[in-house]
């Protein structure tokens, strides 16, 4: 067995591995925070953009994978067609197209140039 001291978000846990053989892993049970001797101030974590004004709509377009916001194509009340090119997502050096699942106006647009977003982050919705 081996004993390490980790910091996750400037609180530090004793961890303890067991070396086991042939891939087998022995259940372990979930180890306690102890106090820091001297905690590092926590980062102020960013605010959240708000999203643009107006009621979001009934189609939601979510992000298929994580990336960056590359271009944004329609603007809230922008009628658009299924298929036709909402926002331009990278990701992996590779620029996707999210398009309007099907016809409709454009409600909001929840994302700006430049945003980073996670898999499943609303990006837009429509009406």
């Amino acid at each position: 067995m081996k004993n390490y001291t980790i910091t996750v978000n400037g609180t530090v846990y004793d961890v303890t591995v067991e070396e086991g053989g042939a891939g087998a892993l022995a259940p372990a049970a979930a180890p306690a925070p102890r106090a820091a001797a001297a905690p590092a101030a926590p980062k102020a974590a960013p605010a959240p953009k708000a999203a643009p004004a107006g009621a979001a709509g009934s189609v939601k377009v979510n992000a298929p994978m994580p990336g960056k916001i590359l271009a944004v194509k329609a603007n809230p009340g922008q009628a658009v067609k299924r298929g036709e090119v909402i926002l331009v997502l990278e990701a992996m050096k590779m620029e996707n197209e999210i398009v309007a699942p099907q016809d409709g106006t454009v409600a909001s647009v929840n994302v700006a140039v430049g945003d980073s977003v996670e898999s499943g982050a609303l990006l837009a919705s429509l009406n």
